[in-house]
């Protein structure tokens, strides 16, 4: 299955750095986009990846779900 997320890109010195809001902490960085754009579809891939395993391992215990407040 292939989605599209949107990235931000932001050109800093001579750096390209880059994230993904809609997949948190999907940050990266690059010397020109293309190498940025790339950087970050791995870093998506493997972080969805990872999440996709831990929801299907099986869980050892008891699931919880909390809400928690953070100060920002």
């Amino acid at each position: 299955m292939e989605q599209t997320f949107e990235a931000t890109i932001e050109k800093r010195d001579r750096w390209y750095i880059g994230w993904v809001d809609a997949v948190p902490g999907a940050f990266s960085q690059g010397r020109t986009i293309k190498e940025v754009q790339e950087n970050l579809k791995e870093a998506v891939q493997l972080i969805l990846e990872t999440q996709r395993e831990m929801r299907s391992s099986g869980a050892a215990g008891e699931i919880l779900r909390r809400k928690i407040q953070v100060q920002v």
